[in-house]
C-alpha cells in the first residue's frame, strides 16, 4: 500500500486497549496521534491539538460520539470525523453521517480497513481544499469548470452554488433552454458530499407517458407485457447520489403524486412488487417554464413545487450577460480545436462584433452550434464574419435592442409572442410534422400540443 501523508489524528474511545493499538498502528503509518477516553475529553484535546482527522466511538460514558460530533461542529471544528461502533448498526452510522460524520468503521476493524478509510478521507479533504481555492479565485476567473462566469449575474449564481452544494436541499434551476442548467446541476453534484455517488439525469419530456412510472420506479419481471426481467428505476439508480429532473414541468399529475410520496417517505415500490425499497438521493430539477404559473393554472402540484423549489437558481439568457460572450467564445473554441483537429487562433474583430449584436435566442447551446459550423467552414486560422450563418450576420446594425422603443415591455406578453412565432416557423419548416417540430423546439410532444392549443394555432395534419 502507498503511504499516506502524515496527519494529526485524534482517537476518542473509552476502550484503553483499542486506543493504544490504534495509536500504535497510526504512528507506524507516520501520523501524529492524540487520544481521549470520552467525548468531553476529546473536545478539550481537539482545541489544543487541532486534529486533521478524528476517530470517535459512538457509545462512550460522559459524552458519547453523537454528542461529541454535534459539539465539535458547533465549536467550528472542520476536521473529517470517522465514527466507529462495535454494534454494526447501520442506523447509528446513518444518524452520525446525517449529523456531519465523514464515514464510519464497524468494529473490529483491521489495519487495511483503517488505512484505506484514512486515505479516502485525505483525498476528500484535498479535493475540498481545491474547490475552496477555486471558489476563492472566482472573482478573477472567467471559467469555473465548464461554466463561464465573468458577468455579475453568473458570479452570483456560482456563489449560491458554493453555499448550497454541501447541503441535501432540493434545488430548482430555472431559465431558458440552452443556458447551461444541467452544467450547474452537475457542478452542484460534484461539490456535494454525494460527489462519489451517481449523477442520474433524465429529460422528463422525452420519456413516453406510458413508460414514465416504470422508468422512475422500476418494475418486476412480468409486471406488464414486455417486462421480461427485473429493472431498477431512476430513483433507485440515483441512490447515494443525485437525481436531476430536466423539464420537470412535463411530468403528468399522476406521476407528480407518486414522486412526491417517494420523496417524503424516502422509499419506492417497483411495479409488480409489494415490498418497498429505501432510497437516499438528492433531488435537483430544472424547467424553462414558470412552475409558479403552472401551479396557479392547475397543471403542477403546489406541494411538489414547494418540495422542489427549496432554493431556486434562475439562470439568465446569454443576451442579458454580454460580459460572458468573449470568454465563452474562447472556451468553446478551445474544445473545438481538439475535437476538430484545427489550429484556430480565434474570432476576428468583425465576427466578434456580429456575435455581440446577435440576440442568441438559443443561448449558449446556439452559440456552440454557430461556432462549430463556422470553425468547419473557415478557410484561415480565424473565424471571420463570412463564416457565420446568414441569420447571425443579419443581426448586424440592430444593436442589442430586441424590440422597438415603444414596444410592450411585459415579459409575459413578449415571451408568448416569440414562442408563438417559433412554433409557427417550426411547423412550417417540418411541413406540419409535429414530432419533428417538437424536436426543433426542444419541447415534448405533449407540451407542443398544449401550446398549439394555447396560442390558437391551427395544427397542420401530420
Amino acid at each position: 500500500m502507498m503511504e499516506s501523508d502524515p496527519m494529526r489524528i485524534l482517537v476518542v474511545d473509552d476502550d484503553a486497549g483499542l486506543r493504544r493499538s490504534t495509536s500504535l498502528l497510526l504512528a507506524d503509518e507516520g501520523h501524529q496521534v492524540e487520544t481521549a477516553a470520552h467525548g468531553r475529553e476529546g473536545l478539550e484535546r481537539a482545541r489544543d491539538f487541532d486534529p486533521e482527522l478524528i476517530l470517535v466511538d459512538v457509545r462512550m460514558p460522559v459524552m458519547d460520539g453523537m454528542a461529541f460530533l454535534e459539539a465539535y461542529r458547533e465549536e467550528g471544528g472542520g476536521a473529517p470525523v470517522i465514527v466507529t461502533t462495535a454494534y454494526g448498526s447501520m442506523e447509528l452510522a446513518v444518524r452520525a453521517m446525517k449529523r456531519g460524520a465523514y464515514d464510519y468503521l464497524p468494529k473490529p476493524f483491521g489495519r487495511d480497513e483503517l488505512v484505506l478509510t484514512l486515505r479516502k478521507a485525505q483525498e476528500r479533504e484535498r479535493l475540498r481544499r481545491e474547490v475552496s481555492r477555486l471558489r476563492s479565485e472566482l472573482p478573477s476567473r472567467q471559467h469555473y469548470g465548464e461554466i463561464v462566469a465573468r458577468s455579475p449575474q453568473m458570479a452570483r449564481i456560482l456563489e449560491m452554488v458554493g453555499k448550497v452544494a454541501p447541503h441535501p436541499t432540493s434545488i430548482l434551476l430555472t431559465g431558458p433552454t440552452g443556458t447551461g442548467k444541467e452544467l450547474l446541476a452537475r457542478t452542484l453534484h460534484r461539490e456535494s458530499p454525494r460527489a462519489d455517488g451517481p449523477f442520474v439525469a433524465v429529460n422528463c419530456g422525452a420519456v413516453p407517458e406510458n413508460l414514465l412510472e416504470s422508468e422512475f420506479f422500476g418494475h418486476a419481471r412480468g409486471a406488464f407485457s414486455g417486462a421480461d426481467r427485473d429493472r431498477e428505476g431512476l430513483l433507485e439508480a440515483a441512490h447515494g447520489g443525485t437525481l436531476f429532473l430536466d423539464e420537470v414541468g412535463e411530468l403528468p399529475e399522476a406521476l407528480q403524486v407518486k414522486l412526491l410520496r417517494a420523496l417524503q417517505e424516502r422509499e419506492i415500490r417497483r411495479l409488480g412488487e409489494t415490498e418497498s425499497r429505501k432510497v437516499d438521493l438528492r433531488l435537483l430539477a430544472a424547467t424553462n417554464r414558470s412552475l409558479q404559473s403552472e401551479v396557479e393554472e392547475g397543471r403542477f402540484r403546489e406541494d411538489l413545487y414547494f418540495r422542489l423549489a427549496v432554493v431556486t437558481l434562475d439562470v439568465p439568457p446569454l443576451r442579458e450577460r454580454p460580459e460572458d460572450l468573449p470568454p465563452l467564445v474562447e472556451h468553446v473554441l478551445d474544445r473545438l480545436r481538439s475535437r476538430l483537429g484545427r489550429e484556430l487562433q480565434g474570432v476576428d474583430a468583425g465576427a466578434m462584433e456580429v456575435l455581440a449584436r446577435y440576440p442568441w435566442p438559443g443561448n449558449v447551446r446556439e452559440l456552440e452550434n454557430v461556432l462549430e459550423r463556422a470553425a468547419i467552414l473557415a478557410d484561415g486560422d480565424r473565424i471571420g464574419e463570412a463564416d457565420l450563418p446568414p441569420e447571425v450576420r443579419e443581426g448586424r446594425g440592430k444593436g442589442s435592442a430586441l424590440l422597438p422603443a415603444d414596444a410592450e415591455l411585459s415579459v409575459k406578453v413578449q415571451t408568448a409572442r416569440l414562442e408563438k412565432e417559433l412554433i409557427r416557423r417550426a411547423l412550417e419548416r417540418t411541413g406540419g410534422h409535429r414530432a419533428r417540430a417538437a424536436e426543433l423546439l426542444e419541447l415534448s410532444d405533449r407540451a407542443l400540443r398544449y401550446k398549439i392549443k394555447e396560442y390558437g394555432l391551427l395544427e397542420p395534419s401530420e
